[in-house]
């Protein structure tokens, strides 16, 4: 065997034992501080060096005064070695416990805000990362606060709206029970109507609860928008004529879409008794359907005089219904939020705008496929 393969294998037999014995500090340690890591990390390298250095010296019989110069060497490469690792374990332990400060008050309700000053890579991405957190969290905590505000709301609405036709009902039916009624087929014909409204805000509560739990079981077909919209206009004409109102819809283009007819019938019937009670007397409703790049677009807009910019963006929210004056007497706050629920089911948007006059809300709908 030759001088250099055996100076080599000497040398990493005296290696071997070195990273081997540092290898068993380093799983005893592994719950301790980075910096006692890295200081054994370079403990290992510098105990390697002399190691392999001493076996060969060893081996090769060198001098008492070459062994003593060799290992003087390796002992100032060994303190040099110490004294960086301790310092680069030390800033970035300091790092970390500052990245860990800042972590913790987005935690209790706050804004992560990033350590300042220079960071290793691996850390700078922990800390982009949570950033990205506390962006999301902040949005999760406004969007919970939004919900509980609209449940409270709703809660407060349906108390209100269902006390009124329940007292009406029990003072008519204690009249007619007392034979004190003047004109009983009146009051048969007006706690018929009473109970018709308790069934419609009944019905539009079951229809929410089925949409916020994901089970709104949707039956899609093909059909044309042209139909999908002179239905609508049919069924809200009697309403219409009801309130002075007219209902126009000749800018509505005959474009498939593949939606559940009887839901999509009721989104556009929300919208449309919606825009019919807050448009003026002899005010009109316009309905459309044009075909855009993004799909097919349902828009109805009205005579109501546009909504204050600060509540557009909870139009569509559950028990919203405005001011008093954008209020309809038997609406619950709950029509606009099955409308959304509903277009969304069919993987579309719902959004309302500001027009000169009114407002215009627009249901936007995938294509049918060809």
């Amino acid at each position: 065997m030759s001088d250099t393969l055996l100076i080599a294998l000497f040398a990493f037999l005296g290696a071997l034992a070195a990273g081997l014995l540092g290898a068993g500090v380093l799983w005893l340690i592994r719950r301790r501080s980075l910096t006692a890591s890295l200081a054994v990390v370079a403990a290992v390298a510098v105990t390697a060096m002399l190691a392999g250095t001493l076996a060969v010296a060893q081996a090769m019989f060198l001098s008492s005064h070459d062994l003593s110069v060799v290992t003087t060497v390796v002992a100032m490469a060994a303190v040099v070695s110490l004294l960086t690792a301790l310092l680069l374990g030390r800033w970035v332990v300091a790092r970390s416990r500052a990245l860990t400060a800042a972590a913790r008050s987005f935690g209790d309700g706050g804004h992560f805000a990033a350590p300042e000053g220079p960071a290793t890579a691996e850390l700078a991405a922990l800390s982009r990362e949570l950033a990205t957190t506390s962006a999301k969290l902040t949005e999760s905590r406004d969007r919970e606060r939004a919900l509980e505000t609209s449940r409270r709301e709703l809660v407060a609405w349906i108390s209100h709206d269902l006390r009124t036709p329940l007292a009406g009902l029990r003072a008519m039916s204690e009249a007619l029970e007392d034979g004190v009624a003047a004109d009983p087929h009146r009051y048969l014909r007006q706690m018929r109507t009473e109970v018709e409204r308790l069934n419609g805000m009944v019905g539009d509560l079951f229809e929410l609860s089925r949409i916020h739990a994901g089970a709104l079981a949707l039956s899609p077909s093909r059909m044309s928008v042209y139909d999908l919209v002179g239905d609508a206009l049919a069924g809200a004409d009697a309403l219409a004529r009801e309130y002075g109102v007219w209902l126009v819809g000749d800018r509505v283009e005959p474009v498939p879409v593949e939606v559940d007819g009887k839901e999509m019938s009721r989104v556009l019937g929300n919208l449309l008794v919606n825009a019919i009670r807050r448009t003026p007397s002899d005010g009109t409703v316009a309905v459309t359907a044009e075909l855009f790049s993004d799909g097919v677009v349902l828009s109805v807009t009205d005579g109501c005089g546009g909504i204050p910019e600060e509540d557009l963006a909870r139009v569509f929210d559950t028990g919203w219904r405005g001011t008093h004056a954008r209020t309809p007497p038997a609406g619950a706050g709950l029509g606009l939020a099955i409308v959304r629920g509903i277009v969304e089911a069919h993987r579309g948007q719902a959004a309302v705008r500001n027009v000169p006059g009114g407002c215009r809300f627009e249901v936007t709908l995938p294509l049918a496929e060809a």
